[in-house]
């Protein structure tokens, strides 16, 4: 089969390996029937050592189950999954509490253990607890729209999603959202379906603000730094904002991010930090009695819902998909979105 490695920075290769098997008797080998490129991709596309190993890429998955393993009991052979971008056994007490993204008996895609979903075929470990079956839909039949859409929440909808919900927006309220990437603006329509009043995006790019606008932005700031938090402070009479999404994950985002929120603000992070040390003293967080929150979005505790909100047409979260590749054109989707010159990519085996 196909699949696609990183090999370094700016050095991703699609390469032939063999189809993956069953290890465990709690997997699952699905069949791939779209992928994606994400945001955080571009992270290792930026600063990876080089390697004479490549490491295998890839976290968002929608696909038809292949094989099961005898301890697998939710899933059957032909079923059409989301496969969230972490794996979880979603019953453990953490998980209960809806954080399987910290599963103690779960974990990630893209490393030596577990390969990435970049792939014509992927195994899928915990799988009675990660993959949901969706219900009602034939991938073979189903409109692009509909597959572009649930391929989003396998991460960016309800990543955006989750930054909404760890911020408790309550109808009304003003939040800003820093980024225009798809994270970002899957958060402006988050909020939107949350009842902010007002929503403030900050980005420069017009062909995404645009599609930010048509999801419920009521402002868009295209400045940056302190000309950005001074735009925004004057759009919020010098009040700031109730809630604050940060989709980005670099340090001028997060500077942004306190210099907007309002005094008992929340900052709600789930752009991946590239940084670990940040300011939280008495000109950042502490004087304004703002909160810090967000991290991994636990998609899998978000997912039956989101599910049935695309297949009935409440939402159309696959908008952020511009560009669609075969996974010999990989490379060149990844190169397209570090040019800017597509928002996310997804990835269909069949071209």
């Amino acid at each position: 089969m196909k699949a696609a490695f990183m090999y370094g920075a700016g050095d991703v290769r699609v390469e032939t390996t063999p189809k993956p098997g069953i290890q465990e008797p709690t997997d699952a080998i699905v069949r791939t029937v779209r992928a994606c490129i994400c945001g955080s991709d571009l992270h290792p596309y930026h600063s990876m050592p080089a390697s004479e190993h490549g490491q295998s890429m890839g976290h968002e998955l929608i696909a038809v189950v292949e094989e099961i393993g005898a301890d697998v009991k939710n899933l059957k052979v032909g079923d059409f999954v989301v496969v969230p971008f972490a794996f979880s056994d979603n019953t453990c007490a953490i998980c209960k509490e809806g954080f399987q993204t910290a599963c103690p008996h779960g974990g990630w895609y893209g490393t030596p253990a577990v390969p990435g979903l970049q792939a014509e075929y992927a195994r899928v470990p915990q799988a009675d607890g990660s993959a949901v079956v969706v219900h009602d839909v034939d991938p073979e039949t189903a409109s692009e729209e509909t597959l572009a859409s649930l391929l989003a929440l396998s991460d960016v909808y309800l990543t955006g999603y989750h930054a909404a919900f760890m911020a408790e927006i309550k109808p009304g309220q003003t939040v800003t959202v820093i980024g225009d990437g798809a994270v970002g603006l899957s958060a402006v329509l988050a909020a939107k379906q949350m009842g902010a009043a007002r929503i403030i995006l900050m980005g420069r790019h017009e062909s995404r603000t645009d599609l930010g606008r048509e999801w419920g932005a009521t402002h868009v700031v295209a400045e940056r730094g302190a000309e950005g938090v001074a735009k925004v402070m004057e759009i919020t009479d010098g009040e700031g904002s109730h809630v604050v999404l940060e989709a980005v994950g670099h340090m001028p985002a997060y500077e942004q991010a306190y210099g907007v929120v309002r005094a008992g603000g929340i900052i709600s992070r789930v752009g991946v930090p590239q940084y670990e040390e940040a300011p939280i003293g008495f000109g950042s967080l502490f004087g304004k009695n703002a909160r810090l929150a967000g991290g991994p979005a636990p998609v899998r505790a978000y997912l039956e819902d989101a599910i049935q909100q695309v297949v009935s047409g409440e939402i159309n979260p696959g908008k952020v998909f511009d560009m669609t590749v075969g996974l010999d054109g990989v490379p060149a989707g990844y190169s397209a979105m570090n040019d800017r010159e597509a928002l996310k990519v997804m990835v269909n085996p069949s071209l």
